[in-house]
């Protein structure tokens, strides 16, 4: 799961979900720098990171896109699986996507200074991108990809794996149909 995956599994203590939202880009063992919330947020990121590498559902989908992505292929299936949590928002969640990504975007702009320097440069651009609600469209998955294989070295062949997606898009759907209740009530202890 990608941004809006975490933001979503995260409960709605602010200080987990910063925490989740910014667990990418806190290294090792040590947490306790942190407060008892953003801690609690960073592993549940943590949490959510292992459950989904090793769920035997995903492993089918990154095999399909492993043709097109190669070793980036458990980065696009985080996207892919956005996409699905987007496109279909209204069946797991009450509340509006565009209204739930407004409030994201506002509540970790209220709670910057407590990220670290890279999540810190890059919320801006996810703002003014509204990257979570573009998710919902294979169009702003293509954008994600696009400007994923521009920053990590090779990733030129993420470029274009939405086509994958929408070749299987019933398998990938179906996977993720029951993926998501797993990881939720795995996750559901630790927000």
């Amino acid at each position: 799961m990608n941004f809006l995956g975490h933001l979503y599994l995260s409960g709605s203590d602010p200080e987990v979900i910063v925490g989740n939202f910014m667990g990418d880009a806190v290294k090792g063992r040590d947490l306790s720098r942190f407060s008892p919330g953003i801690e609690r947020g960073l592993r549940l990121h943590r949490a959510i990171d292992s459950f989904t590498d090793v769920h035997p559902m995903l492993s089918e989908g990154r095999q399909r896109v492993h043709a097109h992505a190669g070793r980036y292929a458990s980065v696009v299936m985080d996207l892919f699986y956005d996409h699905l949590l987007a496109s279909n928002w209204s069946m797991f969640s009450e509340e509006p996507l565009a209204r739930f990504a407004q409030r994201m975007y506002r509540l970790l702009n209220e709670h910057e200074a407590r990220m670290p320097e890279r999540t810190r440069r890059m919320l801006p651009y996810m703002v003014s991108g509204d990257w979570l609600t573009s998710y919902s469209t294979l169009e702003g998955i293509a954008r994600a990809l696009e400007g994923l294989s521009r920053r990590v070295p090779a990733g030129a062949p993420m470029r274009g794996a939405e086509g994958v997606l929408l070749a299987y898009l019933d398998r990938y759907t179906a996977e993720f149909n029951a993926f998501l209740p797993a990881v939720e009530a795995h996750t559901r202890p630790l927000r």
